[in-house]
Parts: structure tokens; C-alpha cells; sequence
């Protein structure tokens, strides 16, 4: 059996890497110059992260080294077990760049074994839900070939659509100007984003108010959503589960998915989007990149 691994950003649950057997690397993060593993925090505590954020700690973020993914790699591989690594988005991190040349010079040491690398687009469950589909296909019996080539094919699928609920920690990653986050401040105006077809993230709409920008996911769900009653859909949240429990709601109304994984949103990607961010990852029209 090959081995399936990806990062921390596809958001999956410790119950959920055990279940499907995933390698998880961690990435890592510093709060305050302080790394949790330095303090034996292992498990995230995300009320805690996001309230320290919402205090003005500040969360420093780092791109993966190749020499991390090759020190990850190098053991299955020395046992003759093929990797299949399906990463977060290269359009919001160079991490993804980092396992491709990682990839390139193991390829080179382990000639016999098979190695790939997916770009998702995607982050949080984004990623997550894509990387639970490949293990599914493992576990039905699909070549890494065949996995590989149905994820990448599926990726375009994944559309993510979310909100933020203060636009000072997109300002922070240069997404957007100052003026204009002080100005939707001032409006109480919520932008409405999503990964585009080089999974970075856009602003496509606007709306007045936390509650018409959960109505306005919704309207996105149900207007892209693909066979909803066979699929697991993803909601990622930074601290605000009453608006994640109004949004499964409204989901619910029309077009009822098969599942819905419920989350906390990591630390990595949360650190940019910020406390209050709301998101929703569902298979639908692989136009909604593209619109």
C-alpha cells in the first residue's frame, strides 16, 4: 500500500488521519515568538488561539523547507512504499513548491519508487476533503496512478467559498489596502471571497452584515453545489460555531448533504484569514474558480 500524506493546512481531525491512515506534516507557526511545541502545547486550542488574536498576539507563519518534505519522505521510501503528497494551494503558500523540488531530487535517490505531488488549490478542508476522497480510492483498491490522476481531475471541483469578519488580518497579508479595510469597517461590510483558478484567494461579492454573509455562502452552495446527498462538505470556522450552526442550517434547507465535517480552522491558514472567519468547501461546477 503506498502512503498518502499532506500537511496541517488540510484542517483533518487526529481521528480522521488515523481512520484513513494519512501522514500528516506539521507546519508550523509562532505566536507571540513563541512556538507551541515549544511549550508542549501539541493539541491546538482554537478558542484560545483565536482569542489570543483578537487580543494582538501576533502569529507568525513559515514556508515549508524541501528539506522538510524530503526528511518526511526518506523513511517510507527507504522501505520501497510509493508517496503520494497532496498539498495546500501553491497560490497562497510556496510550500507546495518546496515538496515538488523535494519530490524532483527524491526521485532522483529512489529510482523505483513512485512519488507525486498534488497542488489542491485548496486549503483547510479544501484540501481535507480531497485528501479523505484519495484515501477512500486507496482503500477501494485505486492504483496511485489512477488516484493521482482522478484528485488532480478533482481539484477543480473544490470550490471554496468564505468570510471573514475583520478584514485587518487580509489588510496584514497585502490583499488589501488599508484605506479600504478601514472604509468596510466603517460600512460594516463583509467581503465574500473564494479560490480562483490558481487557488488564490479573490473578493467576488459584497455584503452588508455578518448575517447576509452567511446567507451569501449559502446562495453559492446551492447555486454550485453537484449531487449534494452523496457528499461530505466541509465548514471551517475561527471561533464562531453559532454562525457555523446557522450556516448548516440554511444548507440544510434546500439541498441536505450526505455529511458535513464541522471543524476549528488551523492555525496556518486562520492566522491570515483571522478569528471570526467562516468558510465553506463543497464539489460542485468547476466554473465557480473561474466566475
Amino acid at each position: 500500500m503506498y502512503i498518502i500524506m499532506t500537511d496541517t493546512s488540510a484542517n483533518l481531525e487526529p481521528a480522521d488521519l488515523k481512520k484513513w491512515e494519512i501522514e500528516d506534516l506539521p507546519l508550523t507557526y509562532m505566536v507571540d515568538g513563541k512556538s507551541p511545541l515549544d511549550s508542549g502545547d501539541a493539541a491546538f486550542d482554537g478558542p484560545a488561539f483565536y482569542a489570543a488574536m483578537r487580543g494582538g498576539a501576533k502569529v507568525v507563519t513559515s514556508q515549508v523547507t524541501p528539506q522538510t518534505y524530503i526528511d518526511a519522505m526518506t523513511p517510507f521510501l527507504k522501505e520501497g512504499k510509493d508517496v503520494l503528497f497532496i498539498g495546500m494551494s501553491s497560490g497562497i503558500s510556496g510550500s507546495y513548491n518546496s515538496a515538488q523540488i523535494a519530490a524532483n531530487q527524491l526521485r532522483e535517490e529512489f529510482p523505483a519508487c513512485k512519488i507525486y505531488t498534488i497542488d489542491t488549490l485548496s486549503a483547510s478542508l479544501g484540501e481535507g476533503l480531497l485528501v479523505v476522497k484519495a484515501a477512500e480510492n486507496r482503500r477501494s483498491g485505486m492504483s496511485i496512478e489512477e488516484n493521482a490522476a482522478e484528485i488532480d481531475k478533482l481539484r477543480h471541483n473544490m470550490c471554496q467559498v468564505f468570510t471573514v469578519d475583520d478584514l485587518k488580518y487580509l489588510r496584514g497579508t497585502g490583499r488589501l489596502s488599508s484605506i479600504k479595510a478601514a472604509v468596510a469597517a466603517v460600512l460594516n461590510i463583509k467581503p465574500i471571497l473564494k479560490g480562483d483558478t490558481e487557488g488564490k484567494i479573490v473578493c467576488f461579492e459584497k455584503t452588508r452584515g455578518r448575517n447576509n454573509a452567511i446567507k451569501a455562502l449559502a446562495q453559492q452552495y446551492d447555486e454550485m453545489v453537484h449531487e449534494p446527498y452523496n457528499q461530505c462538505i466541509g465548514i471551517a470556522h475561527a471561533d464562531c460555531t453559532e454562525d457555523a450552526e446557522q450556516l448548516i442550517e440554511l444548507l440544510n434547507r434546500n439541498n441536505p448533504p450526505h455529511e458535513i465535517m464541522l471543524v476549528c480552522y488551523e492555525p496556518v491558514t486562520g492566522s491570515h484569514v483571522g478569528p471570526g472567519t467562516l468558510a465553506l468547501f463543497f464539489l460542485g461546477s468547476d466554473e465557480f474558480r473561474s466566475k
